[in-house]
């Protein structure tokens, strides 16, 4: 796949670059026009030639021509190079946009997104309910894809540093729309309407194997009278969540779980044994989305002004889920004199999401369904058996295993009856918004001050019905069959920004510029989280249905509350020179002041230098439209996150009055200081035969140096664990941007556009005495690690024992395979080779065709999913190990040498006697750790601007129709029933984020939603 891949890229851009130099002769362009001029850190504009580090625009025509996904970040993927957009299938899920690699080994590496020159919040929202988690989503979200004019991503530390700390990972800065002016000043309207479908890509959901059904192993069925006759009748074991049980024979009446509730048509009646004909693939419904825009605008030499309003309503795959979000924007510009500019923005979000799915391993549906589960259950039944009653009637109940218990859950509740009774919701208003005074002194000498506010509001509930499954619920994390959960978020950020910025260009052939400026940021984070608590029978609810704190059946524990409040004011500096548009020095300095370091430690400085050349102006050829080489060097600084510095304790209730205070499991540190990344890259930017054919190349090294960690310690102190300046990590890469245009003419035209990146990340210290640090932990004991001396992410788990050839060794006296005892074998790693991706835009006369292509190479992905279903007999590849006499490949020791393996899997191995296929083949962890590569056909759009003659003399301007798609097809993946890219979000308990993960650990994960649409637009 990887040759046949290069092979056709190399094919096309051969044949490419071949028909463009033929044409080449019909075009010119000047080179002003070929570099242009692009939104830099502040929102201050450039010219593109002059900036000695790398940045990449996306059109928002570009960013919106795939489905609405109703989240921004997810529509960057595959459209700019070194940005790694990991898109989540969780119903109103986050997606991670990291650039240039992991900068942080336990902080966060997410871009920061910029809206006009000003941050806004993107922080990904995780709700739980202290036992079960839920993805709730990046909060960019909440801007309307419809205000955009344009994404320009500044990829390294000197193209961010004037937007201080924060910054360190990268920064995405967008453009809004303004209101565009209209003939005799006329107001403009258009409307927007889309409409999308999406489905189950069945690619990415388990197969199940149709030859075994219930149990762990032995006989499927028990022995007991179900009809009253006296004779012992063969019954399903119920309580079980397996399917390592007796073959299916259709000539063998058994009674399965819909036999034994009265409720239930099929109560005391047997029925054949065989595998269910609806299985979980058939839970899943089709996905219905409509988005509906309106947009108002007007405009001037003096004025501009732009309304926009957006109903975007989502149902999932899930059953009973659903968005609801109503985005109103406006911008407002105002020339009030010649000198002073008045700018107003502000973003009102109303979101109502229900249903949203669990993630990862606890209380979620989809691991029941992919790991443990009957392959005799048929879920038609199951959502017969919900709707015609109401109740948790189960597949998975104790039945005759345990009569004193029968109708009780053993492991899994009636997947219906979660999705409709325990089921999660959340609201969330959100306000951003700024004002800004631009006056200019002169045509060199301008003062902008600004004022910004990002508010956001959010209510989340969990839901646990009367009838549940007993489990860990509520802030006591005490087994209840019923409760309720509510938590409150509320955060709010305060921006003031004010700077002096200097453009002047000499008689000389000499340009100076500069920025002074300073900004002041305040952010508050308020949450509560409150449950009720279950009484000595374990119930959670008093009155079932009603969902309140005050319908506890126990005692309430106090609501565990949290604020913080932080403040960084800052100021910076930037100086840029200029000589003939040719040559480019650029400086700039930050200082920084945060209230979550000590003081001594709080205030720091960073620095950048760039250059860069256009060498086209010194080499004076036809065929050279535009040269540049680039380089910079810069440091960024990075604070802590809050209460870091001194031990806090929490109240956890009285006895006899009397507080119980608990002291949290890590230690603080009041003596940390700042983060500090240091950075230098070098670039070059080339257009040849007149702008049909270019490149922008960049190779960078960064250095994060006193990353702040919660690194392990002595017990003996009473913590586990305490935070820390204790490591250095690296990352360096090349990054490649190639644009070709094959064909221009009058009617046709064909661009083609070109992402590739390769990034090496290493660990090169952590804490003194310290080589691992472990960030997360999977299922099985794999975890996750910062290892010294290797790439970021590396998983370590039990391994197969390898024969001196590389050949898995067999045990001669089992037949099985021989594993190591050391769980900390390095048996892969979540980072990629190198990403890339092809974006194809083919205009012909009114039509216009447009595909991306997608993917990456390399990296791991480790599989709880596939182990336990493996171990549960769920999957086909299951089948081959329950043949009798089955040779397992590998090597075997005999007479001292290493032969092919001839040795059969032992009786008492055998999955009928284990009950388990991971013991029958004694399979270690790095079994289920697959490459993570994929080829995606991400995107593909067909559109029609309907000709004018339909319309003419009439008030309409201009109608444009086009149908669409995303995740259309998954040309190329090695995981099996999931997508690489579906991973796990829910977080770490070991104070790493989760986002860093998400990439590396598939468990519990939904299936993609492959998705077809149309929309229509009407301007007038």
């Amino acid at each position: 796949m990887k040759k046949l891949t290069t092979g056709l890229l190399v094919l096309v851009l051969s044949s490419s670059i071949a028909v463009a130099n033929a044409q080449q002769k019909k075009d010119t362009v000047k080179t002003k026009e070929i570099e242009g001029v692009v939104v830099t850190a502040l929102g201050i504009k450039r010219e593109k030639k002059a900036l000695g580090y790398a940045s990449q625009e996306i059109k928002g025509d570009v960013l919106r021509e795939g489905a609405n996904t109703g989240n921004i970040s997810s529509q960057m993927a595959g459209k700019a190079a070194g940005v790694q957009v990991v898109t989540s299938a969780n119903f109103g899920g986050a997606s991670s946009v990291v650039i240039r690699g992991m900068k942080s080994i336990g902080g966060n590496n997410q871009a920061l997104f910029v809206v006009d020159g000003v941050p806004i919040s993107n922080n990904n929202s995780t709700i739980s309910s202290s036992y079960t988690i839920f993805d709730g989503g990046n909060s960019i979200s909440d801007l309307n894809p419809n205000d955009i004019e344009s994404v320009n991503v500044l990829k390294g530390a000197a193209a961010s540093a004037l937007y201080g700390e924060r910054a360190s990972a990268g920064v995405v800065v967008i453009t809004t729309k303004k209101g565009k002016s209209r003939k005799n000043n006329e107001w403009g309207v258009t409307l927007s309407t889309e409409y999308q479908y999406g489905e189950v890509d069945r690619s990415t959901f388990a197969k199940y194997q149709n030859k075994y059904g219930s149990g762990y192993g032995g006989s499927s069925f028990l022995d007991a009278d179900v009809n009253g006759d006296g004779i012992d009748d063969l019954v399903v074991g119920t309580n079980n969540d397996a399917s390592v049980g007796t073959a299916f024979d259709p000539n063998l009446m058994v009674y399965q779980w819909n036999s034994l509730y009265p409720q239930l048509p099929g109560y005391h009646k047997a029925t054949p044994w065989v595998a269910a004909k609806r299985t979980p693939i058939d839970f899943f419904q089709s996905a219905q989305t409509t988005s509906n825009s309106v947009t108002i605008e007007k405009g001037n030499e003096n004025s501009s002004i732009l309304i926009n309003y957006n109903n975007f309503l989502t149902t999932g795959i899930m059953p009973n889920s659903e968005q609801k979000k109503n985005t109103i924007s406006a911008k407002f510009d105002y020339k009030v004199t010649d000198r002073l500019t008045a700018t107003v923005y502000s973003s009102l979000t109303m979101q109502n999401t229900k249903g949203r799915n669990a993630t990862g391993y606890n209380d979620n549906i989809l691991t029941g369904f992919r790991q443990w589960w009957q392959t005799n259950t048929d879920i038609y039944e199951l959502r017969d058996a919900y709707f015609n009653t109401g109740q948790n009637i189960t597949w998975n109940l104790n039945g005759y295993s345990d009569p004193t218990k029968f109708f009780t859950p053993a492991y899994w509740n009636n997947p219906y009856f979660d999705r409709y009774q325990n089921y999660q919701s959340d609201s969330r208003n959100r306000f951003f918004g700024y004002g800004m005074l631009n006056y200019k002194f002169s045509d060199a000498i301008s003062l902008t001050g600004r004022v910004s506010t990002d508010f956001a509001y959010q209510t989340n509930e969990v839901r646990k019905a009367v009838g549940s499954k007993a489990e860990a619920f509520g802030l006591s994390q005490l087994n209840a069959a019923s409760g309720y959960y509510l938590s409150n978020l509320y955060t709010n950020e305060l921006n003031f920004d004010l700077f002096a910025n200097y453009n002047k260009k000499f008689d000389n052939d000499i340009s100076l510029g500069g920025v002074l400026g300073t900004s002041i940021r305040r952010n508050v984070i308020e949450t509560l989280d409150a449950s009720t608590e279950p009484d000595k029978s374990g119930e959670g609810l008093i009155v079932p249905g009603l969902y309140a704190i005050r319908n506890s059946a126990g005692q309430v524990l106090p609501a565990q509350e949290y604020k913080a409040t932080s403040t960084l004011p800052r100021g910076y500096a930037q100086v840029s020179f200029g000589y003939k548009d040719t040559y480019f020095l650029e400086g700039t300095g930050s200082l920084d002041l945060s209230s979550n370091l000590p003081d001594g430690d709080n205030l720091y400085f960073y620095p950048s230098v760039s250059a860069s050349v256009v060498l086209s102006n010194l080499i004076n050829q036809k065929w050279l439209s535009f040269w540049k080489v680039r380089g910079n060097w810069a440091q960024v600084g990075k604070t802590t996150d809050n209460y870091r510095l001194i031990d806090t304790y929490n109240i956890r209730s009285l006895y006899n009055g009397i507080p119980i205070v608990d002291p949290f499991s890590y230690k603080n540190n009041p003596n940390l200081k700042p983060e500090r990344s240091t950075e230098i890259e070098v670039g070059m930017e080339a257009r040849f035969l007149n702008n049909r054919i270019g490149f922008d190349i960049s190779a960078y090294k960064t250095n994060s140096k006193d990353q702040i960690l919660l690194v392990p310690i002595s017990s003996a102190s009473g913590y586990s664990r305490k935070w820390y300046n204790a490591g250095e990590l690296e990352n360096k890469g090349i990054e490649v941007q190639l644009n070709v245009t094959p064909i221009k003419t009058s009617n046709l035209k064909w661009d083609m556009n070109l992402n590739w990146a390769i990034n090496r990340n290493k660990v090169l210290s952590l804490n003194e005495g310290i080589n691992n640090l472990q960030l997360g932990l999977g299922v099985n004991s794999v975890s996750f690690n910062a290892e010294v001396g290797k790439p970021y992410g590396e998983i370590h788990g039990t391994d197969f024992i390898y024969s001196p050839d590389g050949q898995k060794v067999i045990d001669p006296e089992t037949g099985a395979y021989m594993i190591t005892t050391s769980k900390t074998n390095s048996i892969g790693n979540i980072m990629p080779d190198w990403t890339w991706s092809v974006r194809n835009s083919i205009s012909y006369k009114a039509f216009t065709f447009t595909f991306l292509i997608d993917g990456q190479q390399g990296g791991s992905v480790y599989s709880g999913d596939m182990l336990y279903g493996t171990d549960t007999g769920l999957y086909p590849e299951t089948l081959a190990i329950r043949e009798p006499g089955v040779i397992l490949p590998g090597v075997v020791m005999q007479n001292g040498q290493y032969v092919p393996n001839n040795v059969p899997l032992a009786a008492d191995q055998a999955p009928s006697e284990t009950g388990s296929i991971l013991t029958s083949g004694n399979y270690p962890a790095s079994q289920f750790v697959y490459d993570a590569t994929f080829i995606k056909l991400r995107e593909a759009a067909i559109y029609f601007d309907i000709p004018k003659s339909l319309y003419a003399n009439t008030f309409i301007k201009s109608m444009k129709f086009g149908i669409f798609g995303r995740n259309l097809w998954i040309i190329h993946k090695e995981l099996p029933y999931a997508d690489p890219e579906a991973g796990y979000t829910g977080g770490s308990s070991l104070g790493v984020n989760g986002g860093n993960l998400s990439r590396g650990y598939s468990i519990g994960a939904m299936p993609t939603t492959r998705t077809f649409g149309a929309n229509f637009t009407i301007n007038f």
